[in-house]
C-alpha cells in the first residue's frame, strides 16, 4: 500500500489548489469563481474581495468628477452574507449635489449543475436622507447563498472636484485584486496621500494630450496613472490602536490649486505661514487668545499674589479645572467668547483651553496653544495644513525651563498631565511671533504599577497585606474610578478577586489630583491543600487575564499610547511549619532591541519564600515588525500567572 500514499497526496494537493482558481484578472464572472469554496490565504474570512476596479476622470464636456466603481466578491460562509448589502454615500449643498447612476448588481450561484444568475431590480434599490448633506442608496444583492458570488457597480457623478474620489485597497475582508486609475488635468493640482503599510504592485503614470478642451481653444493635458494593489489582507480591529483611519490602506486626494483656463490661479491648501497668519486674526482663535481677561478679579487673592511661577500656574489650573465644566465638545474653534465663558462656566475643549491659557498670559507665565486631533479623529497631515485634521486644543506653559503641556476639562489630572485621547503623535504649536511647529504629545511622567503583596501561612487560611502603587496613566484611572464613587471601585476590586476576603481598604494618595495613587489593605485567601501538601499560585493578583493580541497577522502598529512598567513582589512566610518543594523556574524574555523585558526570579531566603516578577514595554508604539514578538510576550506573562505553581509540605 505504501507506493499508493505519495500520488494520493499529489492528488489532495492539485484538489485543493484547483479549488481556488479565482479569475482576478477581470470583472467578468468565470466558473472558478462559483465553484471554488476556500480561501486559503485566510481560512478565517467569511467573504472576500476577488476583483475591484475604480476609474475617476473630470469629464470634457460638463467638467464634473465621474468616478465608475466595480466589485467582485465571494461569500463563503453564511457569516459572510452581510457583504451583500451594499452603501452608497451622496453628498450635497445649498447649490450642488452629487449623482449616483447606472446600478446594476447581481448574484451568481451553482445549483444543481448549472449557474443561476439573479439580477438586482431597481425597485429594491432604496434612499435615504441621512442628514441636511448627505443621502444613502442602499441595496441587497438578492438569493444569497453560502458560496455564491456577487457583483454590482455603479457610476457617480460629482460638481465637487476639490474633493477628488479617493480610493479604499484595504476593508474589513481580504481582497484578491484591487485597481484604481485616474485621469487629473494639469489645471488641477493635487496632493496625493497613500495611506497604510501596504505596497502598490502596479504605479504607473503617463500623460493624455489635450484630454480636456474648451470652447476658446484653451486645453490642458492629464496625468493619468493605476495603482493596484494585490493579496490584501483583511483589516480587523485589535486593542492597542488609535483609529483605523490611520492605517487603512488608501489613496487620498487633497486639491492644493486650481488654474483656471482663464490664467486665474486659487489656492485651496495653504502654507503654515499662510494659515498662521488666519489663526492669528480668526474671531474665535487668534482674537480670542489675544483677549485680556482680568486675572485678579477672577481669580482668589491666595492665588493671584503667589510669588512662586509653579505653584500660581498649578493654583490657577486647578481653579479652572474646579470651576469651569467642560461640555465634552471637541472642537478646534470656541464657537464663543471668552467672556460667556466666564459668565456661564462651561464651554467646549478650546473654550476651557484659551482661558487657561489667558489667565496663564495674565500672571505672566509664557504660555502657547497647541492643536491637535485625538486618537479617534486620525491622525494630522504634516506635509501641508490640514486645519479639519485638529479637533482639539491644549496649552503649552514653560515655567522655569521646563515645559508642561496642560489640559483643564479634566478634574482628575494631574499639572503636566493631558488625557490618554490626546496621545496621538504629534501637535502644533502655535507661536504667532516665531510661526508654528510640530511637536511630539508625549507623557511627561513614567506609568508604572506595583503590587506588594506578603503572606501569612497557617493552618487554615492565608492572610496577609497589600501595597500598591501606580503612577502616570495607571494613577489616572484609578484616582478618577476611585473618587467618582469609593463604594463601586471597592466592588469592583472585591468581585474582581472573589476568592479574598478585602479588609481594611485605605487610599494613602492625598487628593484626585494627586501624581500617583496608592492603597493598602489586608487579605484573607482560601488556598487549595491536598493532605500535608499546598498548591498554590502567587499570583493572586494579575495585570492580564488573557492575551489580546490575537490575530494571525496584524497590519497596523501596536499602539500604547505610552510606555510602561509593572512589579509584583511576593513575599511567603513559611514559619517553621513548611518547606518549599517547588516554586517557579526563572524567566528572562527580552523583545527584540531591548523594547522590552519579563523577569520571573524566585528564591528563598530563611523562612521566607519571594517571588519577583517584572514587566517592561520600553516602547510606546511598536511597529508591525514587533507584532508576532509582542503576541508570544503577552502569551508568556499570561501563562506566567496563570500556571505558576508553588508547592508546599508540611515539615515533620
Amino acid at each position: 500500500m505504501k507506493k499508493y500514499i505519495l500520488p494520493i497526496l499529489l492528488f489532495t494537493a492539485s484538489f485543493a489548489l484547483s479549488q481556488e482558481n479565482y479569475n482576478t484578472e477581470s470583472y467578468s464572472v468565470s466558473l472558478e469563481d462559483i465553484e471554488s469554496s476556500t480561501f486559503v490565504k485566510d481560512s478565517t474570512a467569511n467573504a472576500f474581495v476577488i476583483y475591484e476596479y475604480g476609474n475617476s476622470y473630470i469629464h470634457k464636456y460638463d467638467y464634473d468628477l465621474r468616478t465608475e466603481e466595480k466589485y467582485k466578491i465571494k461569500i463563503i460562509n453564511r457569516e459572510g452574507f452581510e457583504n451583500a448589502n451594499v452603501v452608497i454615500y451622496q453628498y450635497k449643498n445649498s447649490y450642488q449635489s452629487e449623482r449616483v447612476e447606472d446600478i446594476f448588481g447581481a448574484t451568481y450561484n451553482m445549483i444543481d449543475g448549472k449557474v443561476v444568475k439573479t439580477q438586482l431590480q431597481e425597485q429594491d434599490i432604496y434612499k435615504e436622507q441621512l442628514d441636511e448633506n448627505r443621502t444613502i442608496i442602499k441595496f441587497t444583492l438578492p438569493n444569497i447563498k453560502e458560496g455564491s458570488v456577487i457583483t454590482y457597480s455603479y457610476k457617480t457623478r460629482s460638481p465637487f472636484i476639490f474633493k477628488y474620489h479617493g480610493w479604499d485597497f484595504q476593508s474589513e475582508i481580504p481582497k484578491l485584486y484591487s485597481e484604481y486609475n485616474t485621469s487629473i488635468p494639469g489645471n488641477y493640482l493635487y496632493n496625493i496621500k497613500l495611506v497604510g503599510g501596504q505596497k502598490l504592485v502596479i504605479n504607473e503614470s503617463a500623460i493624455e494630450k489635450k484630454c480636456l478642451e474648451t470652447f476658446r481653444g484653451a486645453s490642458a493635458d492629464c496625468a493619468v496613472s493605476k495603482y493596484a494593489m494585490k493579496d490584501i489582507p483583511a483589516f480587523i480591529e485589535e486593542d492597542y490602536m488609535t483609529t483605523k483611519s490611520n492605517y487603512l490602506a488608501r489613496i487620498e486626494y487633497e486639491l492644493q490649486t486650481f488654474k483656471g483656463m482663464d490664467g486665474t490661479v486659487k489656492h485651496y491648501t495653504k502654507t503654515w505661514d499662510a494659515v498662521d497668519k488666519e489663526l492669528r486674526t480668526d474671531k474665535e482663535i487668534g482674537k480670542q487668545l489675544k483677549k485680556k481677561v482680568d486675572a485678579e478679579e477672577i481669580l482668589p487673592t491666595s492665588i493671584f499674589n503667589e510669588a512662586d511661577d509653579l505653584k500660581k500656574a498649578k493654583a490657577i489650573f486647578q481653579f479652572v479645572q474646579e470651576n469651569y465644566t467642560w461640555n465634552e465638545e471637541y472642537k478646534l474653534f470656541t464657537g464663543a467668547s471668552i467672556n460667556d465663558i466666564i459668565k456661564t462656566k462651561s464651554g467646549n475643549v478650546s473654550s476651557i483651553n484659551i482661558l487657561l491659557h489667558n489667565l496663564l498670559k495674565e500672571s505672566d507665565i509664557e504660555v502657547k496653544p497647541v492643536l491637535l486631533s485625538t486618537r479617534e479623529n486620525g491622525f494630522p497631515t504634516t506635509l501641508f495644513p490640514v486645519l479639519s485634521d485638529f479637533n482639539y486644543q491644549i496649552v503649552q506653559a514653560k515655567i522655569n525651563n521646563k515645559t508642561y503641556l496642560l489640559d483643564a476639562t479634566d478634574n482628575y489630572l494631574n499639572f503636566g498631565e493631558i488625557p490618554f485621547r490626546c496621545l496621538n503623535d504629534k501637535g502644533r504649536l502655535v507661536d504667532f511671533k516665531n510661526g508654528s511647529s510640530w511637536i511630539d504629545l508625549k507623557p511627561s511622567t513614567p506609568s508604572k504599577v506595583f503590587y506588594n503583596v506578603e503572606i501569612n501561612l497557617n493552618d487554615v487560611i492565608l492572610s496577609g497585606n497589600v501595597n500598591t502603587k501606580r503612577t502616570g496613566y495607571h494613577a489616572f484611572n484609578s484616582r478618577k474610578l476611585y473618587y467618582k464613587n469609593n463604594s463601586e471601585y471597592l466592588n469592583k476590586l472585591e468581585n474582581r478577586h472573589p476568592d479574598l476576603e478585602i479588609l481594611d481598604f485605605e487610599v494613602i494618595s492625598e487628593s484626585k489630583t494627586s501624581p500617583d495613587f496608592k492603597e493598602a489593605y489586608n487579605i484573607e485567601y482560601n488556598y487549595a491543600g491536598a493532605g500535608d501538601k499546598i498548591y498554590l499560585n502567587p499570583f493572586i493578583f494579575k495585570f492580564f487575564n488573557e492575551n489580546p493580541l490575537k490575530l494571525q497577522e496584524r497590519t497596523y502598529p501596536i499602539d500604547f499610547g505610552y510606555e510602561d512598567s509593572y512589579y509584583y513582589l511576593f513575599k511567603l512566610e513559611l514559619n517553621d511549619e513548611y518547606e518549599v518543594i517547588e516554586m517557579p523556574k526563572t524567566a528572562n524574555l527580552i523583545l527584540p532591541n531591548n523594547t522590552g523585558q519579563i523577569l520571573l526570579n524566585a528564591y528563598q531566603i530563611g523562612e521566607n519564600l519571594n517571588i519577583l516578577f517584572k514587566i517592561d514595554f520600553n516602547k510606546s508604539i511598536y511597529e508591525v515588525e514587533y507584532y508576532p514578538y509582542l503576541k508570544e510576550f503577552m502569551a508568556k506573562i499570561v501563562d506566567i500567572q496563570n500556571n505558576s505553581l508553588i508547592l508546599l509540605e508540611k515539615t515533620k
